[in-house]
């Protein structure tokens, strides 16, 4: 049977993620803590992955209980330790001086707790992709394993116990519904993946040929349930979803079993 074999949040976005048990929902469908805070440029814009590759060389780790992050660069033996409480400004300029002397350019953190800073703001719930998808992907590329890839397309929910690609069921032509434990989820679209899967996530190296080697598998590997129309590339790899507000305060947690209903 179908069930919830992982949970993964982002809390500051483009950097590394942290591992639940439970995740409780938020009236805007995101899942508390994803996301919740993100690093700008003076224009305004993300500082991320896709713009500055120098991300995948900053580790992060997160005391959630404590609002703490420990911070290091590539090649530092030191570890900076910033906390992130909203009312405690002073602490907030002393991560942004640091994240700026890192990335040598002015950086600003902001933070969104209703609903955080999701890449589709049209589907903001959270990513579903499944164990099998994980495996899968893994062996088109010989030198990668299904953590590697895990760690590459930073999906916020997995799916275990189901064959490869089943979350290709949770999209159509009309919206799909699902439920996980007692959370109802809707499965909107594939989501289409940027230049981040490319590059090791610890190194920032890129791989040859990442972007046509799974162009061209993703194409050759589509289950019979896959809409393909729903596809104007075969970059495309995991679910974007939406959760009802109706749900807002539910938990997800590890072991929920995971049933699809409806289209709507």
């Amino acid at each position: 049977m179908a069930y919830l074999a992982g949970i993964y949040i982002y809390p500051i976005k483009s950097l590394d993620r942290v591992a639940l048990d439970q995740a409780t929902v938020l009236e805007s469908g995101a899942l508390k803590g994803d996301r919740q805070f993100a690093m700008f440029d003076q224009q305004g814009r993300f500082i991320n992955g896709k713009r500055n590759p120098k991300v995948h060389l900053l580790r992060a780790w997160f005391d959630l209980e404590a609002r703490t992050v420990r911070l290091q660069g590539q090649g530092s033996s030191g570890l900076q330790v910033f906390d992130l409480t909203e009312d405690r400004p002073e602490d907030r300029r002393s991560l942004e001086t640091w994240l700026s002397d890192f990335f040598a350019q002015p950086v600003q953190l902001k933070a969104n707790p209703s609903a955080g800073f999701p890449d589709d703001t049209h589907a903001p719930g959270p990513t579903v992709i499944s164990t099998g998808t994980l495996i899968e992907t893994a062996d088109w590329f010989p030198s990668l394993n299904t953590e590697d890839m895990r760690l590459r397309l930073r999906t916020n929910l997995e799916i275990g116990d189901v064959p490869p690609f089943w979350e290709d069921q949770l999209f159509g032509n009309q919206v799909v519904q699902f439920q996980i434990g007692q959370v109802l989820l809707e499965g909107v679209n594939p989501c289409q993946r940027c230049i981040v899967p490319v590059r090791d996530p610890s190194t920032a190296a890129t791989y040859p040929g990442f972007q046509k080697i799974f162009r061209t598998q993703r194409q050759a590997t589509l289950p019979v349930w896959t809409q393909t129309a729903r596809f104007n590339h075969f970059y495309r790899l995991a679910v974007n979803t939406l959760i009802p507000a109706s749900e807002a305060g539910k938990i997800l947690g590890l072991g929920n079993s995971v049933k699809i209903l409806s289209a709507s």
